[in-house]
């Protein structure tokens, strides 16, 4: 029986081991004993599983066969993993069957889902919160003073527009997300998209004291791409650039020769927008693409930032399949690399 138990749990795609009526680990397979331990074999289940939840799990299942569903906590050596463990009784073989399934990613979906939550609703709590003061006063003490009321009713247009941009983020963010998977078709000229968005963003810069600078080839590069996306992603690196850059400084744009990308497999282009500005800290940059995350949180939200473009630049290039890569040190400025497959080759 043993072999034909082990046989079986060798045969499941989980750690998976059998536990018998003497309340030790009669069979285990591979994966399981990878999990737990290579020598839990004929082991009492207690000193091996040690955990409270699961041990009182699998001893109401002895006493009563009932199935029963419980969680064992494990690392990876990388991160903390958590397994759905269930428990049942197999009557012919006088068994509990224990069959370990992964459940990280989704308990790391849900949280990712109410960190969302959370952070939308702090987002729309400050400019609401400031909102509701300043028509109590206006109400209140400020009601005959035209002075005061011009300087409240300014500071609340911007709230309203800091919570329309967020809404419109999110809008977009969702309607990226959405579109994902599913692979642009039309053919785009990026130095076009390069030079409509360098004469919109053209004020703010002279606003700001930069200087944009352009360095593209005499051929136009031809891709595969969705050409409105690919102007927000722009729009998004360029802007930031200008937002952030040295007052006084420079932005530039350049396009590399289309050639072979070790990262793409394929035909690829590079798109840099470097601006020589503060820079960032290296211990920010792996963190930048995600949802309302900001290196200078003060700056960010004094400059408009919603803290989630980039996250929308992130999603946008997935679905071209491209990569985003991001070089910055501080004092040193920083270069926004994207590069994007031509189709060619």
């Amino acid at each position: 029986m043993d072999q034909t138990l082990t046989d079986v749990l060798n045969a499941l795609p989980m750690p998976a081991l059998a536990i018998d009526s003497g309340e030790r680990i009669s069979a285990a397979n591979a994966q399981a004993r990878t999990l737990i331990g290579q020598g839990i074999g004929g082991r009492n289940f207690v000193t091996m599983l040690r955990q409270p939840q699961l041990i009182q799990t699998i001893e109401a299942v002895l006493r009563d066969s009932t199935p029963r569903m419980s969680e064992y906590l494990s690392n990876d050596g990388v991160q903390d993993t958590t397994f759905q463990v269930s428990a049942r009784v197999v009557p012919d073989l006088n068994v509990v069957l224990l069959c370990f399934l992964d459940i990280t990613q989704v308990q790391q979906a849900g949280q990712m889902r109410r960190d969302f939550v959370a952070n939308v609703s702090h987002e729309l709590r400050t400019p609401l919160t400031a909102l509701t003061g300043f028509i109590e006063t206006l109400r209140g003490a400020a009601r005959d003073d035209p002075a005061a009321r011009d300087r409240f009713l300014d500071i609340m247009e911007g709230e309203a527009g800091r919570m329309n941009r967020l809404v419109g983020d999110l809008l977009s963010l969702s309607r990226v997300e959405d579109e994902e998977r599913v692979r642009p078709r039309e053919k785009v000229l990026i130095d076009d998209i390069l030079l409509s968005v360098m004469r919109t963003l053209t004020p703010l810069a002279q606003e700001m004291e930069i200087t944009l600078r352009e360095s593209f080839s005499d051929t136009p590069t031809e891709l595969v791409g969705d050409g409105d996306q690919l102007m927000q992603v722009f729009t998004n690196l360029i802007e930031n650039a200008i937002k952030y850059g040295r007052k006084g400084g420079t932005v530039e744009i350049r396009i590399g020769q289309p050639e072979r990308d070790p990262a793409l497999r394929a035909m690829g282009v590079r798109i840099h927008v470097t601006d020589d500005g503060p820079g960032i800290d290296e211990k920010h940059l792996p963190r930048l693409t995600e949802r309302f995350y900001r290196a200078d949180n003060h700056r960010s939200r004094a400059l408009g930032g919603t803290g989630l473009g980039l996250a929308i630049v992130k999603h946008i290039i997935n679905r071209h399949r491209g990569r985003l890569r991001v070089e910055s040190e501080p004092g040193k400025g920083s270069v926004f690399t994207v590069v994007l497959p031509t189709g060619a080759g």
